[in-house]
């Protein structure tokens, strides 16, 4: 396996993980290249948070190796956690914004507890940050008066406030509709160009992922079981893979369907 710290900003070899005796990772393999946007795919139940998780030292793995740009992450190690979190980011699933925090307050949040910035300096990259997602004229709005669009895009200028290195995102298109799919994938593709971060992404949305990466791999039953560009993905005759492609074309017909109906 390649190893070079230039050429991956992730690199993970045999992860296993489980819980009260079940497997849930059976030795994942898989190299993340520096400023992509690489997205894993897979159904629900595939075990695709708790990878996200162990990336970010969230939880602890009970065999196998993770490297970030090159340097092993310890699990427990204070001094190496802090350093990952101060170069990494993880956009929630549920954008974990504070609802009695201010849009301007929660942007700053990270600032505050990973560096030693003045209060001011803190202010305006926040104010910045804000910005440069074209939410700043919500500055002092509460997340519960903003949209769920908007609510996105402020826990994304929350995640890029510290100039991270790596932005981890955890089904970032949960729980909404085909258009505002569309639209966040392309929110963070877009933002990832700009500044330059690699971006991993776990989601079972197939087409909006096809369009918005660089890479994707395909988690199945604890284990990457196909990676490549998204024409090897749509092109790939590997039975597991064109499984999955036909129920989520499948699903996502069913959901079209039910949408269209009358009431």
């Amino acid at each position: 396996m390649e190893t070079t710290s230039h050429k991956f900003a992730l690199q993970v070899e045999g992860l296993h993980k489980g819980f009260n005796g079940k497997s849930v990772l059976t030795g994942v393999e898989l190299c993340v290249p520096c400023g992509s946007v690489f997205t894993v795919l897979g159904p629900s139940g595939s075990g695709k948070s708790v990878f996200l998780k162990c990336l970010a030292n969230i939880i602890q793995p009970d065999a196998g190796q993770i490297r970030f740009d090159g340097h092993q992450l310890t699990f427990g190690d204070r001094a190496s956690q802090l350093e990952f979190r101060r170069r990494c980011s993880f956009l929630f699933q549920s954008n974990a914004l504070f609802d009695s925090l201010t849009a301007l307050e929660n942007v700053a949040l990270p600032l505050e507890k990973t560096t030693d910035l003045p209060n001011k300096v803190i202010r305006k990259r926040s104010m910045e940050a804000l910005k440069q997602l074209e939410i700043d004229e919500y500055a002092g709005h509460y997340p519960s008066q903003l949209s769920g669009g908007m609510q996105k895009r402020l826990a994304l200028a929350r995640a890029i406030v510290t100039h991270p290195e790596l932005v981890l995102f955890d089904e970032p298109t949960a729980g909404l509709d085909p258009l505002r799919r569309n639209a966040v994938f392309t929110m963070i593709a877009k933002y990832q160009r700009q500044f330059g971060f690699t971006a991993l992404i776990v989601t079972h949305d197939v087409p909006e992922a096809l369009v918005a990466s660089d890479r994707v791999a395909l988690l199945n039953q604890g284990r990457i079981c196909f990676e490549g560009t998204p024409s090897e993905f749509s092109a790939s005759e590997h039975p597991v893979v064109s499984d999955f492609r036909d129920s989520a074309a499948a699903l996502q017909r069913e959901l079209a369907i039910i949408r269209s109906s009358p009431d």
